[in-house]
């Protein structure tokens, strides 16, 4: 564990504009380095190695490996170091495979910003906790591996609680935008959503783009007789389902 310093990511990405998305994303949340892009097993083993980081930013599928299979040896040889998936594998026995292995999260491309740092500031919190305890002491409590197991971000919800919410959405506005979806007969613009509910249309599409990541709507593309096509919000079937329950 590096302490205070920021915590070091290695990109394992084969497409090349994939990875310099991570890579911006990465430095727009505080507290994080890459320290290099891998885009094949080769590079990938040989970074892990060199560069030990504290966490790989890990796709499914490359040209000469399997990433999973890379996952089972970075578990076996190396120590304190996490995983996220970042991946457009959407099969349930490869997630239930890479769950089982054990990684820190699963994000299924094309990747959502907010859903991006969702995760890393989990990541962050957990990693912080680890790092603390170990300091304070080799041996630790049962609530402390039950605080570590749950992952929470420090000062939102516990299990069982209404879950974390990113800087910048605000619940009772966010119950306020499903509503109104809920109420519409098939999909609104943000600029449909921001009228109706008081707010100006990049925060009604900033919340829209939240609810998208975390799939309780879905966003399609309306093409009017006039001008470039409208992104249009409407709450999925499932979670229709929910709210009616």
């Amino acid at each position: 564990m590096k302490g205070n310093q920021d915590i070091e990511v290695l990109i394992v990405e084969d497409d090349l504009r994939v990875a310099e998305i991570q890579k911006r994303f990465l430095e727009q949340i505080e507290g994080f380095q890459t320290v290099g892009i891998a885009a094949s097993y080769v590079e990938a083993k040989t970074l892990i190695e060199i560069l030990q980081p504290d966490l790989l930013l890990l796709d499914v599928y490359f040209p000469d490996m399997n990433g999973l299979d890379l996952l089972k040896e970075t578990k076996q040889q190396a120590k304190q170091m996490d995983v996220i998936m970042i991946t457009a594998t959407k099969e349930i026995d490869k997630v239930q495979e890479a769950i089982s292995i054990g990684v820190f999260d699963y994000i299924i491309k094309p990747v959502v910003f907010e859903r991006f740092k969702q995760s890393l500031l989990r990541y962050q919190e957990f990693h912080r906790k680890l790092v603390q305890l170990g300091q304070d002491n080799p041996h630790v409590t049962q609530q402390q591996v039950d605080q570590l197991l749950r992952k929470d971000v420090e000062g939102t919800a516990g299990a069982g609680d209404k879950p974390y919410l990113p800087k910048g959405i605000d619940p009772l506005t966010l119950d306020k935008v499903m509503e109104v979806l809920g109420r519409a007969e098939g999909g609104l613009t943000a600029e449909r959503v921001a009228k109706e509910i008081g707010v100006s249309r990049t925060t009604a599409r900033r919340y829209l783009e939240h609810l998208v990541a975390d799939d309780k709507i879905e966003a399609d593309l309306a093409y009017g007789t006039v001008g470039r096509p409208e992104r249009v919000y409407l709450v999925s079937g499932t979670t229709k389902r929910q709210m009616s329950t």
